[in-house]
């Protein structure tokens, strides 16, 4: 392991106690220099954190060690030995397995057919797939690594947690002994986080070498033995956990001091600027998920609700932004009753949303930045005249929300599905944000974001609540919903258990309102009442 705080240089000779050496990667594009001289060392049997923002080079790099990219300089040596990976197959076959942010599963099939997928053994002479072979050593596995996977289950009606799991054991399948995870907590709530913690752990026990790209601090520090931090494709540090801080790596990533917890002075508050009465949503199976939810958030607020992903919030966004109609109820914006408006009307009228669902309700994925700027205000006057859209004024404010949300690369003309999730999210924030919207109902809105985009992000969402906006806040990041929230109410079940002051919950009691312990001496009507104003 590299000494705390610095780079190893390259051009070292083979070392038996590294499962993969990178020796001097550089990986140039058209007009960018994606990975510039990079070393990376990565011992046998440990969990090493690959560190950085986003556009930091780190997915790059890790696209060279799989096979996916051809490095224009520098070496690859896995088990000490030099590779040249021309596909991901010839990565496989040298034991380096990759799991991506978004799954490479197909959702119709079992976990056994998924995780077999292309690597079937064959019986009766190779006339048909053995199947019972395959359920063995899928068992097999799950026993020796403490997984708990059904192998005839159907991977969509899985967690996204479990999901992930098979991807681990279709990579452990092909004989991985190196695992490569992309972001691996972006989509999992606080408790799947825990158990992939336990995952890693396991793996390391027996031998594997796990490499995770992460702009978590805190998931690096918390899991990894070494953590090498990549700024603007280079490495500038290699370092351990316990012999570093949050505050020093965040400078390390950013290049500046970062402040790491938001300022959230008392402002004044005014009026209600949205009101939600007794609604009541059922999903697309019928299945009631919101069940008679009273809310309001004033002029000058963050309102903010916490709870365990599939406990209703999604819905109740949903019914509040005009994405779907409640069951029953009614909800106001600015004193009008909103519940038929359509989603453009509301964004007419002043609301801005950022989505949970960058990629289905944030941006369409073929545009370039330039159209996915306008989407929602086509109509507007900011950007249309006389019935056609002033696309030179689009650009200006594509470019404007690019360099100030500092999305990477700064091409506006680039189609959103080229760009990384946390650069796309950076986008669809940035866009929301600056429509000068009276109410912001912000979804998970640095899900996927570096720690100092991240920072950008929680200021300015405290600069609209400065100004008199309200915000209606969404997070799985506790951490961020406790830090900005004036009043957090913790849903389950469709329910507000609890609306409570931020600064002085903890969160262990947090923890267990999200499960739904109410505290015995709030009811489910006071839980109402508090959400509808109190201060704080």
């Amino acid at each position: 392991m590299s000494e705390p705080g610095t780079a190893t240089g390259g051009g070292a000779g083979p070392n038996e106690d590294l499962a993969v050496h990178l020796d001097g990667i550089t990986k140039r594009f058209p007009g960018v220099v994606a990975n510039d001289d990079v070393d990376l060392r990565v011992e046998r049997g440990s969990v090493h954190a690959l560190l950085g923002e986003n556009g930091a080079g780190k997915t790059t790099l890790m696209n060279v060690l799989y096979g996916l990219y051809e490095p224009t300089e520098g070496r690859v040596l896995v088990d000490g030995e030099p590779r040249q990976f021309d596909r991901p197959r010839d990565a496989i076959d040298a034991g380096v397995g990759m799991i991506h942010q978004h799954f490479m599963l197909v959702d119709t099939m079992t976990v056994a057919e998924n995780i077999a997928l292309g690597n079937e053994p064959k019986k009766w002479g190779g006339l048909a797939v053995d199947r019972d072979r395959i359920e063995r050593e899928i068992a097999d596995l799950c026993d020796r690594y403490g997984f708990s996977v059904d192998p005839s289950a159907t991977v969509g009606e899985l967690s996204v947690g479990a999901q992930q799991r098979v991807e681990i054991l279709k990579a452990l399948y092909r004989g991985a002994d190196v695992l490569i995870l992309d972001e691996p907590t972006a989509v999992l709530t606080p408790q799947e986080v825990e158990d992939l913690y336990g995952v890693l752990e396991e793996l390391t026990e027996q031998g594997k070498t796990i490499i995770f790209i992460t702009h978590k601090l805190g998931e690096a520090m918390h899991s990894a033995d070494a953590i090498t931090v990549l700024r603007d494709g280079k490495s500038v540090g290699t370092v351990a956990p316990a012999t570093t801080t949050r505050e020093d790596l965040a400078e390390l990533m950013v290049g500046r001091e970062v402040l790491l917890e938001a300022d959230s002075d008392p402002v004044e508050t005014g009026g209600a600027i949205l009101s939600a009465s007794n609604v009541t949503v059922e999903n697309d199976r019928g299945v009631e998920v919101v069940s008679g939810i009273d809310l309001e958030v004033r002029a000058g607020e963050i309102l903010g609700i916490a709870g365990v992903d599939g406990n209703g919030q999604s819905e109740l966004i949903e019914a509040i932004t005009g994405l779907r109609t409640p069951d029953e109820g009614t909800v106001r914006f600015d004193g009008d009753d909103v519940t038929d408006w359509s989603r453009r009307r509301r964004i007419d009228g002043g609301m801005a949303h950022v989505p949970e669902d960058r990629h289905e309700q944030g941006l369409v994925m073929p545009f370039d930045l330039v159209e996915n700027a306008v989407l929602g205000s086509q109509r507007s006057p900011r950007f249309a005249h006389g019935g056609r859209i002033d696309w030179a004024g689009v650009r200006d404010h594509a470019e404007d929300v690019i360099g100030t949300y500092d999305v990477r690369p700064p091409t506006a003309d680039a189609d959103a599905e080229s760009f990384s999730g946390g650069n796309q999210q950076k986008f669809v924030v940035g866009r929301e944000l600056e429509r000068d919207p009276d109410l912001v109902v912000a979804t998970h809105p640095t899900r996927g974001v570096d720690i100092g985009s991240t920072e950008f992000i929680h200021e300015r969402l405290l600069d609209l609540r400065r100004e008199g906006k309200a915000v209606l806040l969404v997070s799985s990041a506790l951490d961020e919903v406790q830090s900005l929230s004036d009043r957090l109410a913790v849903i389950y079940e469709g329910e507000f258990v609890d609306v409570t002051d931020p600064d002085t919950i903890t969160e262990e009691e947090l923890g267990l309102l999200m499960a739904g312990e109410r505290p015995s001496e709030t009811t489910k009507s006071e839980a109402s009442d508090l959400v509808e104003g109190g201060d704080r």
